[in-house]
Protein backbone atom coordinates (compact mmCIF):
# COMPACT_ATOMS: atom_id res chain seq x y z
CA UNK A 1 0.00 0.00 0.00
CA UNK A 2 1.25 3.29 -0.89
CA UNK A 3 0.94 6.10 1.74
CA UNK A 4 0.95 10.00 0.83
CA UNK A 5 0.67 12.14 3.64
CA UNK A 6 0.66 16.12 3.64
CA UNK A 7 0.73 18.96 6.12
CA UNK A 8 -1.41 22.08 5.70
CA UNK A 9 -1.40 25.20 7.04
CA UNK A 10 1.35 23.40 10.23
CA UNK A 11 4.68 22.15 9.85
CA UNK A 12 5.58 18.40 9.08
CA UNK A 13 5.46 15.66 12.34
CA UNK A 14 7.52 12.93 12.21
CA UNK A 15 5.22 11.54 15.39
CA UNK A 16 2.19 12.17 13.45
CA UNK A 17 3.23 10.53 9.96
CA UNK A 18 4.91 7.23 11.98
CA UNK A 19 1.34 7.09 14.23
CA UNK A 20 -1.13 6.98 10.95
CA UNK A 21 1.30 4.65 9.18
CA UNK A 22 1.36 2.17 12.00
CA UNK A 23 -2.55 2.80 12.14
CA UNK A 24 -2.72 2.22 8.56
CA UNK A 25 -0.51 -0.78 8.23
CA UNK A 26 -3.10 -2.58 10.50
CA UNK A 27 -5.70 -2.03 8.40
CA UNK A 28 -3.92 -2.85 5.53
CA UNK A 29 -3.23 -6.47 7.17
CA UNK A 30 -6.75 -6.88 7.88
CA UNK A 31 -7.87 -5.95 4.62
CA UNK A 32 -5.56 -6.88 1.96
CA UNK A 33 -7.17 -5.19 -0.81
CA UNK A 34 -6.28 -1.37 -0.18
CA UNK A 35 -4.28 0.10 -2.88
CA UNK A 36 -3.36 3.19 -0.83
CA UNK A 37 -4.23 5.83 1.50
CA UNK A 38 -4.00 9.81 1.15
CA UNK A 39 -3.73 11.34 4.62
CA UNK A 40 -4.35 15.07 5.21
CA UNK A 41 -3.85 16.93 8.27
CA UNK A 42 -4.98 20.30 8.87
CA UNK A 43 -4.60 23.27 11.61
CA UNK A 44 -7.45 25.71 11.78
CA UNK A 45 -8.17 28.29 14.25
CA UNK A 46 -11.92 27.44 15.65
CA UNK A 47 -13.65 28.76 18.53
CA UNK A 48 -14.57 26.14 19.37
CA UNK A 49 -11.27 24.60 20.41
CA UNK A 50 -11.63 22.01 17.61
CA UNK A 51 -9.56 22.71 14.94
CA UNK A 52 -6.91 19.93 14.40
CA UNK A 53 -8.15 17.77 11.22
CA UNK A 54 -7.73 14.59 9.52
CA UNK A 55 -9.00 13.02 6.49
CA UNK A 56 -7.94 9.77 4.98
CA UNK A 57 -8.69 8.47 1.33
CA UNK A 58 -8.62 5.36 0.93
CA UNK A 59 -8.01 3.40 -2.61
CA UNK A 60 -9.44 0.47 -2.96
CA UNK A 61 -11.41 -1.74 -5.64
CA UNK A 62 -15.02 0.42 -6.33
CA UNK A 63 -16.00 3.38 -4.83
CA UNK A 64 -12.74 5.22 -2.84
CA UNK A 65 -13.35 5.33 1.05
CA UNK A 66 -12.93 8.80 2.99
CA UNK A 67 -13.20 9.43 6.11
CA UNK A 68 -12.79 12.91 8.29
CA UNK A 69 -12.50 13.84 11.91
CA UNK A 70 -12.40 17.32 13.71
CA UNK A 71 -10.88 16.99 17.29
CA UNK A 72 -8.86 19.45 20.08
CA UNK A 73 -5.66 17.02 18.61
CA UNK A 74 -4.51 15.06 15.96
CA UNK A 75 -4.29 11.79 17.91
CA UNK A 76 -7.92 11.84 18.75
CA UNK A 77 -8.74 12.98 14.72
CA UNK A 78 -6.46 9.77 13.54
CA UNK A 79 -8.28 7.74 15.91
CA UNK A 80 -11.75 8.71 15.13
CA UNK A 81 -11.26 8.73 11.46
CA UNK A 82 -9.37 5.07 11.69
CA UNK A 83 -12.95 4.24 13.43
CA UNK A 84 -14.85 5.56 10.64
CA UNK A 85 -12.71 3.58 7.96
CA UNK A 86 -12.65 0.39 9.56
CA UNK A 87 -16.99 0.72 9.40
CA UNK A 88 -16.87 1.51 6.16
CA UNK A 89 -14.27 -1.20 4.92
CA UNK A 90 -16.50 -3.49 7.08
CA UNK A 91 -19.40 -2.71 4.93
CA UNK A 92 -17.13 -3.28 1.69
CA UNK A 93 -16.23 -6.53 3.05
CA UNK A 94 -19.55 -7.54 3.34
CA UNK A 95 -20.73 -6.92 0.17
CA UNK A 96 -17.51 -8.34 -1.56
CA UNK A 97 -18.70 -11.65 0.05
CA UNK A 98 -22.61 -11.75 -1.47
CA UNK A 99 -20.78 -11.28 -5.10
CA UNK A 100 -18.78 -14.40 -4.48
Amino acid sequence: MTVNIQFVNMPKSDFLTESVTEKLDKLENKYDWIIGAKVFFKKEKEVAGKGSICEIDLSVPGPKIFASSTEKNFELAIRNSIKDLKTQLNKRKASFKQHL
